[in-house]
């Protein structure tokens, strides 16, 4: 979908138009007594309030609630009214909403979305107190009524006959034993026959499916004498079929000695108020796009399965007490509205909610949209695993035809995650995340197939998640902080240098290694103010080693030590790096010559000039560049001659061939056609995770210019370095 159009004229001028297009579409169904100008200088504020809830930060649908109840308040109650209302903000909303930073396109629908049905939901509330109010002024009428008939039965025929004909609510009398004895014509007119066949009828003849329970029971009291009146809602079947549905209250007259005598049925005919009630709750619970239960309804449903009430909320009592949910997404959906169009993406979920509505078709399923495209399958009281599993076989098989939209054949494929297990061991919060947290593990394995949930592989996700959330305050907190491991001259065993390690002293997990956290900063955009911090904080340090008066002094060949710091692929792709770096060492006063930056082989295989440009920069300046981990990715010997790095750090895997006596003569060649190659491109070779004397031996008669592992020191802090490496 291309982006929404840049209106012309402020954010006021905006809503404005929103306001008189929404006064347009609503007015004729509305039963206001404001004139058509009246009514839209009153939705002027709601389109504002409608406006900035759709810019807020953070965003929130409540305002939406307090429009639908205010439109209520206006009289827009006629059954046409709640569509045209919707149709307008969907519309318009995100059209003539202006605003100084653009909302993303998905985010916009998604927002103006969840405002829809806030609206919907404040109308629905707000009509349903309106009609509460009305019935309470209803049986108060009615409850006078009944005063009325009961003074006139006393007193006279004549008054009682007025009342009981020009009420304009339904009324009839029945003996004790439920024989109608009469009615007026407002009841008749209700049940679309006469007078005369209602006469012919009994109240017992007139259950009805949808009763409540305690309608009966309480009739029966009232029959017995125990109660003087009730008053319930009630469906009766007309003679067409119909259902006429009514606020019904019964009461009790009694004769003059207090005994029971007749039963006063008083009626209002709420069916017109009642489909708009369910026409509300359908839209509020359903998804507009493919009639599904939407996550709402979802919900509702599965929370009372895992509560073990069953689908209904009734109970049941045959029930397994298990349940299997599904999670499904499609892979790549994106991709289909970034290049079809959110059209064809529209009509694509429409086809899957069809096809996935065919699989889940047994009484115990339920199929449902939660949001964009991704759909939800609940499955109560499942036999066992293999049913739950069965379902997503199914699921898989029927998207794996291609759907035509538009002429187009589209593939569609999708990863679920599966949840199965006993009712009341989790909440729904938590079924929902883990069944999430599975449907992503699914997606990371290739996706095209389901997986079943691991409360193992859910913790690891959780503490992902938890350590991601805790990255952005764990900077300014201080709970990072540096160790250096040595790098050591291998033909004299004395120091050169030392490499900078980030570590992670978290409150909750304890100490972290770079290898937890580091993956998490660079996905966040985290690891650029972090890898400042760890560049300001190594080389403030060398400062320190350079002008030790023992550690200086003892540096190889009186050259100052260096220190070697890494870089991100994220950093390396940052504008500020060649800025930043040299901000930090003017800070520090630091010569370039004292800084070693590595970068990992990977970050560079297929860079172009542009990209390689920064590195060079900072090389011409003095910076050493190292090239890490070398020889673990597609490592292009040839394409090293393009690269500014001044060395070759050798990954730990071929020092391990070395480590056996004698050496592995395969592991032995590479080792020295590398460092042939590299000195031959004048490039010096540094060695990594080398762990014993004879690794050291061999790779010094290699030629290996220096080298950093455990045979020679473990990371440490600063100081540590400084209390060995002096004296040594």
């Amino acid at each position: 979908m291309n982006p929404a159009p840049q209106l012309k004229g402020t954010a006021a001028d905006g809503l404005r138009r929103f306001a008189t297009i929404w006064s347009r579409a609503v007015y004729p169904a509305t039963a206001t007594s404001m004139t058509r100008a009246e009514f839209e200088d009153y939705l002027h504020p709601l389109a504002v309030r409608l406006g900035d809830a759709l810019h807020a930060h953070p965003f929130t649908p409540a305002p939406g609630r307090e429009v639908g109840e205010a439109l209520v308040a206006a009289h827009c109650t006629a059954p046409d009214a709640l569509p045209q209302i919707l149709g307008v903000v969907e519309s318009y909303l995100v059209l003539y909403s202006a605003a100084d930073t653009p909302l993303p396109v998905e985010e916009g629908r998604a927002r103006c979305s969840r405002l829809q049905h806030a609206v919907a939901a404040g109308f629905a509330k707000a009509l349903r107190e309106r009609t509460r109010s009305e019935q309470e002024a209803l049986s108060r009428a009615a409850l006078a009524a009944q005063a009325a008939v009961e003074e006139a039965l006393h007193t006279s025929e004549t008054r009682f006959r007025t009342v009981f004909k020009d009420a304009t609510i339904g009324i009839g009398i029945a003996d004790m034993d439920g024989r109608i004895r009469d009615v007026n014509g407002a009841l008749a007119r209700m049940f679309n026959c006469s007078e005369d066949e209602l006469r012919r009828r009994n109240v017992s003849e007139w259950v009805h499916p949808s009763d409540a329970p305690e309608v009966w029971r309480m009739h029966r009291e009232l029959v017995r004498g125990e109660r003087d009146h009730f008053r319930v809602e009630k469906p009766y079947h007309r003679p067409d079929g119909t259902v006429l549905w009514t606020n019904l209250t019964v009461s009790l007259l009694r004769g003059a000695e207090g005994e029971p005598r007749y039963q006063l049925a008083l009626m209002e005919d709420i069916t017109e108020r009642r489909l708009l009630h369910l026409r509300l709750r359908y839209e509020a619970t359903h998804d507009e796009l493919t009639g599904l239960p939407n996550r709402t309804l979802f919900a509702e449903r599965l929370e009372r399965v895992l509560a073990g009430t069953g689908p209904t909320g009734r109970g049941d009592e045959s029930r397994s007490g298990r349940f299997g949910l599904l999670y499904l997404d499609i892979d790549g959906f994106k991709a289909v509205n970034d290049s079809l169009g959110h059209a064809v993406g529209d009509q694509l979920l429409v086809s899957v909610a069809e096809r996935l509505q065919s699989c889940a078709a047994a009484p115990n399923h339920l199929v449902g949209r939660i949001g964009g495209d991704e759909f939800v399958a609940l499955i109560s009281n499942p036999s066992g695993r293999e049913e739950v599993t069965e379902l997503a076989r199914q699921a898989l098989a029927a998207l794996a035809t291609p759907i035509t939209v538009d002429g187009r054949d589209l593939s569609v494929r999708a990863s679920i995650g599966i949840v199965e297990g006993s009712s009341g061991e989790l909440g729904p919060a938590e079924v929902l995340r883990s069944a999430d947290i599975t449907m992503y593990r699914a997606k990371d394995s290739g996706g095209n197939r389901y997986e079943i949930a691991d409360p193992v592989s859910d913790a690891r996700a959780i503490d992902r998640h938890s350590l991601t959330n805790h990255l952005p305050g764990a900077l300014e907190r201080g709970e990072f902080f540096l160790e250096y491991q040595p790098l050591i001259r291998m033909s004299d065993s004395r120091l050169t240098g030392a490499e900078a390690l980030v570590r992670w002293r978290h409150p909750v997990h304890g100490l972290l290694g770079p290898d937890r956290f580091i993956p998490l900063a660079e996905h966040t955009g985290l690891i650029v103010p972090l890898g400042r911090w760890v560049l300001e904080q190594a080389v403030r340090q060398a400062c320190d080693w350079c002008a030790h008066p023992l550690l200086g002094g003892r540096a190889a060949d009186s050259e100052p030590i260096r220190v070697n710091v890494n870089l991100s692929p994220r950093q390396l792709h940052h504008p500020d790096l060649v800025q930043d770096t040299v901000a930090v060492l003017e800070w520090a006063g630091l010569t370039p010559a004292s800084l070693c930056l590595e970068v990992t082989e990977s970050a560079l295989i297929g860079a172009d000039e542009d990209e390689l440009k920064p590195l060079r920069q900072l090389a011409e300046m003095g910076v050493d560049i190292a090239l890490d981990d070398f020889g673990t990715g597609y490592s292009n010997l040839a394409n090293l001659r393009r690269l500014p790095a001044t060395t070759l750090k050798l990954d730990r895997s071929f020092t391990q061939g070395l480590q056996q006596h004698p050496a592995d003569p395969v592991d032995v060649t590479f080792v020295g056609g590398i460092v042939s190659l590299a000195h031959a491109l004048g490039l010096r070779v540094t060695v990594e995770g080398v762990e014993t004397e004879a690794q050291a031996a061999q790779l010094r008669e290699l030629g290996c210019d220096t080298a950093q592992g455990w045979y020679y020191a473990r990371p440490a802090p600063a100081e540590e370095i400084v209390a060995h490496w002096a004296t040594a």
